[in-house]
């Protein structure tokens, strides 16, 4: 089967206008995940400062008296 799929893609790509729109998906995907990635290390780092503010907010709560 693996065969038979390698087969088609390649029969596709014998077609340039085809290969052109492949390239650009590709394009478009990769993009994406760059996109998706510096998404991913912004919401980490939003999240250890929020994290770090509660830890804050938590021991400034202990410190008050009852």
């Amino acid at each position: 089967m693996a065969k038979a799929l390698l087969g088609y893609m390649s029969s596709d790509l014998r077609d340039p206008a085809r290969a052109d729109r492949l390239a650009a998906e590709v394009r478009r995907l990769r993009d994406r995940i760059g996109d998706l990635e510096a998404l991913v290390v912004r919401l980490q780092d939003e999240n250890d400062r929020l994290s770090a503010d509660r830890a804050t907010w938590a021991a400034l709560e202990e410190m008050q008296p009852a």
